[in-house]
């Protein structure tokens, strides 16, 4: 399968012809650990542009309550984020993210780590850094967590 158009970050063709969509969701794949791969997917329409994988929750704590047991190491709770700009932490970054319903949880992010406890983890600095070009380039304001 060809690369998406735009995995590695934007270009000024791509950030052209209408809204983006970021988007994120349990896959059934799983890393060799055991940990589940999240998709975390950008979206202009129905097409498709980029994707990578991240982790969100340890393989254990998948089907724990995401909505109202902070620090329990459960994914992400399904819902709509405001997503921040991404931003230094440490050697590495970080992009707040502010739940838009109801939930005990917070200090949630995005950010580069493994496995993920909670958060959007990235084990990819690549990736990451992609994305962070596409957040800064296209003023990405928000993020869907699917399911």
């Amino acid at each position: 399968m060809p690369p998406l158009p735009g995995q590695d970050g934007p270009t000024a063709e791509l950030l052209q012809g209408g809204d983006l969509r970021l988007t994120t969701r349990r896959s059934e794949q799983t890393f060799p650990d055991g940990n589940r791969i999240w998709m975390v997917e950008l979206h202009r329409g129905d097409r498709l542009l980029a994707r990578w994988k991240a982790a969100s929750g340890i393989a254990q704590r998948q089907d724990a309550d995401r909505l109202w047991s902070p620090g329990n190491a459960a994914p992400l709770p399904a819902g709509r984020y405001s997503l921040g700009r991404p931003e230094p932490w440490g050697e590495d970054l970080w992009f707040d993210l502010q739940p838009r319903f109801e939930t005990s949880r917070s200090a949630l992010g995005i950010h580069r780590c493994y496995p993920g406890t909670g958060c959007i983890c990235f084990p990819s600095r690549t990736d990451i850094d992609a994305l962070a070009a596409w957040v800064r380039a296209a003023n990405l304001q928000t993020l869907a967590v699917l399911n």
